[in-house]
């Protein structure tokens, strides 16, 4: 290994990343995020408009990626998934780099690299969630500023404030697919200061660095936010709410809950958190040290982004597998025992986690065609289900709301600036031809909108039940709406509870 040339490294985590990753090209249904993403993507390039014609909270650097998946061929599901697939790829490259640049052998960073391809599948970056795209921004942040060591030695101030301005670009381009990685941004901007000061900068340039840094830094959010400021006062005003307002309106999850599952996570990384605690006790004390402490303090401001959101969503940690995979190289460099044993064990579990996960991609493509075929021209409703239903289907949607959770949910209860139980009974009093809804049970359910539901159901009759992880998905018909192209039922269908 210690051998082979860059591009081969690159090659060689390229295998592992389809090894990994092709088994779910073309399931559309890997995760419900990256499902919504598609569809806001799709719309987008139809004309809609983020957070005024479709709503969530996520930046919309992200709807403007998937958007631009979306002109690729195909119905964009394998387009997002081999984008995706490239974005892990130099990821796992960037790591590769960056962990030789704290002193790993060029053997524990290719460890390092495969680690970070390993572990995505098992924190939900199976797919397209957010963090897989935008761990490459961050990654080549990280990259450039483990380069300033040995830069400050040199007095290098000029290329310290060019190669930190486009760290910080980077960085801004992160923030525009997710706000959290601001944490990491503004760690790797003060390293940067840092390391200007110890370079010899005088203080003039200081400021000017810091200043020109901050801008670069905020330049795509505020470039985004220009351009609703140039819409007028009521889109502006959709674009903070959604952005800034409605993160702080969310109701929390029950203790037992996000205990239960930040103990997943730690389970789950716990190979690569024992690698990289023995790696901080192996750390250099002299040659590379201050490039190892920096892979440290990145970890450290992942850390406190993964914490800040506080809900402990496995895809959540996804920003963690870089920079532990990083710190943990030179362990596994050291010590081929600990390699083989990481990585054997994390694709145990992966194999583990693949047998026990259902693939629904088959069921979800039936619904959505069946969707499609008995629309009448209306507005199908997804109370609750897969959103790549309408994306698949193409038809109207009944609502800006589309996320399903945003209604259905009581976390989301108050945090759409709407009466979420009167919008569904808005939607359900317009009589759309076709309800997906499923049998699964929740005790977050919004009882508004679920009692709407109830009573609306008695109006329709199901036509198709298929299943769904550890539930079903039921397509329910208006009863005086002929069925069309109904395919054979799965199973026999089942009344919502």
């Amino acid at each position: 290994m210690d051998r082979l040339k860059a591009w081969q490294m690159a090659a060689v985590l390229a295998v592992v990343a389809l090894a990994l990753r092709a088994w779910d090209f073309g399931n559309p249904v890997i995760h419900v995020d990256e499902q919504y993403y598609l569809l806001v993507g799709d719309r987008m390039v139809h004309g809609a408009i983020p957070y005024l014609d479709i709503w969530d909270r996520k930046p919309v650097g992200l709807f403007l990626l998937y958007a631009a998946m979306r002109l690729l061929p195909g119905d964009g599901v394998i387009a997002y998934q081999l984008v995706a697939s490239l974005f892990a790829t130099a990821t796992a490259y960037m790591v590769w780099r960056a962990a030789l640049r704290t002193g790993a052998s060029r053997t524990g960073a290719l460890a390092a690299g495969a680690a970070y391809l390993i572990w995505l599948p098992l924190l939900g970056g199976r797919g397209g969630q957010s963090p897989v795209f935008y761990n490459l921004f961050v990654a080549g942040a990280a990259l450039i500023a483990l380069h300033l060591p040995e830069r400050a030695r040199a007095g290098a101030t000029r290329a310290i404030v060019a190669w930190g301005t486009f760290a910080c670009l980077l960085g801004g381009l992160a923030i525009q697919t997710k706000y959290t990685p601001a944490i990491e941004g503004a760690f790797i901007g003060c390293a940067h200061l840092w390391y200007l000061r110890r370079a010899g900068a005088g203080w003039a340039t200081f400021a000017g660095a810091a200043l020109m840094w901050l801008l670069a830094g905020l330049a795509p959010t505020l470039a985004i936010a220009g351009y609703y400021w140039h819409l007028g006062p009521q889109a502006f005003d959709a674009f903070w709410f959604a952005n800034v307002t409605s993160i702080f309106l969310r109701a929390g999850y029950p203790a037992d809950q996000l205990a239960m599952r930040l103990l997943g996570i730690v389970a789950s990384l716990s190979p690569l958190i024992v690698s990289a605690a023995i790696a901080w006790a192996w750390r250099p004390r002299a040659d590379r040290s201050e490039e190892a402490l920096i892979g440290f303090g990145w970890l450290a401001a992942a850390g406190g982004g993964f914490l800040l959101i506080g809900t402990f969503f496995d895809h959540y940690a996804l920003p963690l597998v870089a920079p532990i995979a990083v710190v943990a190289a030179r362990a596994l460099g050291r010590s081929s025992r600990l390699l083989i044993a990481t990585l054997a064990l994390g694709l145990l579990l992966n194999v583990v986690e693949r047998g026990i996960k259902s693939n629904d991609g088959e069921g979800a493509y039936a619904v959505a065609a069946l969707v499609r075929a008995n629309s009448h021209d209306g507005c199908p409703y997804v109370f609750i289900g897969d959103t790549f239903t309408y994306e698949r289907a193409g038809t109207c949607l009944p609502t800006r709301y589309a996320f399903p959770n945003l209604l259905a949910y009581t976390t989301e209860q108050g945090a759409t600036g709407i009466d979420e139980a009167g919008e569904v009974r808005r939607i359900l009093a317009a009589r759309p031809p076709v309800i997906v809804t499923s049998t699964r049970l929740l005790g977050i359910w919004n009882p508004g909108s679920l009692a709407a539901l109830k009573t609306a159901l008695g109006g329709y009759r199901v036509i198709y039940s298929v299943p769904r992880a550890d539930y079903r998905t039921l397509v329910y018909l208006r009863r005086d709406l002929p069925a069309r192209e109904v395919p054979a039922t799965i199973g026999t269908p089942q009344p919502l509870r």
